[in-house]
């Protein structure tokens, strides 16, 4: 959907690049129902979609983009990500106390889940759908902040450890896939390479987003028997409204504020409106928080972003000036 009908076009638009996903999410968790994808494959799926798929899919967005020519979005966007993921879980930790949840891992478990919102594989087709590659390779770039702080500040929260092991989760192929087109960027090599090259990463960077979908319902559908509606009720009701209500509005506010560029803006404009992330179910598990809240809120923001996320990217556009005049 181009950009100038975001704000201004038929609610139906947004809706028609918000239920493709959700189709594929919801496949994904009917494949794992059927045992057509077994949990003994999510591994190796999982490795080629981070090391292989991901990467092309950076270089086919990365290389060229003359959004990321200007040093501008280089430095603010890392920056945007880091500070709204920070933001969102120190938020979070201070109104755990109005759930009534105990002190302890409960608490910590509510503040990350709650806090870091979807940056991955809901965002990227959106961002795909919605606005232009342009936008896609911001919105990497920004999620450079994003992991930062999930493995700084989120880490400490929910561990109370020190941030210095989490670093190392940053260095991983797709930042090196990052960093890297951005270097070509820079040097002017980026327009020498060989068609092929830039066909085939496009070719196998089309595999990520699909299989990413699929694996994020699969995951869902594993841990999907933990969830209750009538267990634990409140703290859910508040991941939604500090989620998918005070969060958003403040991202808004500050895409408004910003001067950044219109790809940025748009960016802010997709977090703002995702729901919580899914892999701190697993930082839960690992860090010793408590991964059945983790689960509940996790699918519970889901849920509830259906109605939220199109009303959310609509109205925001309006507030942030998204349309054939925003910038």
């Amino acid at each position: 959907m181009p950009e100038s009908n975001i704000a201004t076009g038929p609610m139906t638009g947004i809706l028609a690049a918000v239920l493709p996903v959700v189709g594929a999410v919801i496949m994904g968790a009917l494949m794992r129902r059927l045992n057509w994808l077994t949990r003994e494959a999510d591994t190796s799926l999982m490795r080629v979609t981070i090391n292989v798929f991901t990467p092309c899919l950076i270089f086919d967005s990365v290389l060229g983009n003359t959004a990321l020519a200007q040093l501008k979005t280089l430095i603010l966007a890392p920056v945007v990500g880091f500070v709204t993921v920070a933001l969102g879980i120190l938020l979070s930790l201070a109104a755990a106390r109005l759930t009534g949840l105990p002190v302890g891992p409960a608490r910590r478990t509510f503040a990350l889940c709650t806090g870091i919102y979807n940056y991955g594989y809901i965002p990227l087709p959106l961002a795909q759908l919605m606005f232009d590659r342009e936008t896609v390779g911001v919105l990497f770039v920004h999620n450079i902040g994003v992991e930062a702080a999930m493995w700084s500040v989120g880490l400490l929260v929910i561990s109370g450890q020190g941030i210095k092991s989490g670093w190392r989760q940053i260095l991983n192929v797709p930042l090196a896939a990052i960093v890297l087109g951005l270097l070509l960027n820079a040097g002017g090599i980026a327009s020498h390479l060989p068609t092929f090259v830039l066909q085939t990463a496009h070719l196998l960077g089309q595999c990520a987003i699909p299989l990413g979908l699929v694996l994020v319902g699969a995951t869902m559908a594993d841990y999907a028997h933990e969830f209750r509606f009538g267990r634990l009720q409140p703290p859910i009701l508040w991941a939604c409204l500090i989620r998918l209500g005070i969060l958003p509005a403040a991202f808004l506010i500050l895409g408004w504020a910003l001067p950044a560029p219109s790809e940025l803006k748009q960016v802010i404009l997709l977090q703002a409106a995702m729901p919580a992330a899914v892999f701190p179910i697993i930082m839960s598990r690992h860090y010793g928080g408590d991964p059945g809240l983790a689960l509940r809120i996790v699918l519970g923001t889901s849920l509830a972003a259906l109605l939220t996320m199109p009303w959310w990217l609509r109205w925001g556009a309006q507030f942030m000036g998204i349309g054939p005049q925003g910038g």
